[in-house]
C-alpha cells in the first residue's frame, strides 16, 4: 500500500542522501531544547542528490542561522557532518554528528546573575 509506482517512461528514482532516524532523533534532541531556551524557532529538511540539510531558523522569514549538512560522500576524509554558520562559514566538521553538534550546545550554556 505504501510502495512507490515509477513514473511511465523513468528509469529508477534518482539517489537521495537523507538523514537517519538516530541522526534526527540528535539533531531534533537538540533543537527541541533550543526552542524551549526561546533561541531557535523553526527549521527546514532538504534530501538533495549529494547532501542532506538541516536547516535551523530564528524566523521563519529570514536566511538560516545554521545549516547541518551530512555529505556521504567525505566520509573518509574530513568526515561526513559539517555545521555552517549564517554567512556560509564552517564552524565545525567531523565524523560523529554529536560531537559536531557541541559547538550549538555551548550556545545553552548561560551565565545566572
Amino acid at each position: 500500500m505504501n510502495s512507490l509506482t515509477p513514473f511511465p517512461g523513468q528509469g529508477s528514482a534518482p539517489e537521495v542522501t537523507a538523514f537517519q532516524r538516530a541522526e534526527l532523533n540528535v539533531i531534533l534532541s537538540l533543537y527541541g531544547r533550543m526552542v524551549a531556551a526561546g533561541e531557535w524557532r523553526d527549521y527546514g529538511i532538504s534530501s538533495l542528490r549529494e547532501v542532506a540539510v538541516f536547516s535551523i531558523f530564528r524566523r521563519t522569514a529570514e536566511n538560516p542561522l545554521y545549516r547541518i549538512e551530512k555529505r556521504p560522500k567525505l566520509r573518509s576524509k574530513q568526515g561526513e557532518y559539517a555545521i555552517f554558520g549564517m554567512e556560509g562559514q564552517v564552524l565545525k566538521r567531523g565524523h560523529d554528528l554529536r560531537a559536531v553538534l557541541r559547538v550549538l550546545e555551548r550556545k545553552l550554556i548561560r551565565s545566572v546573575q
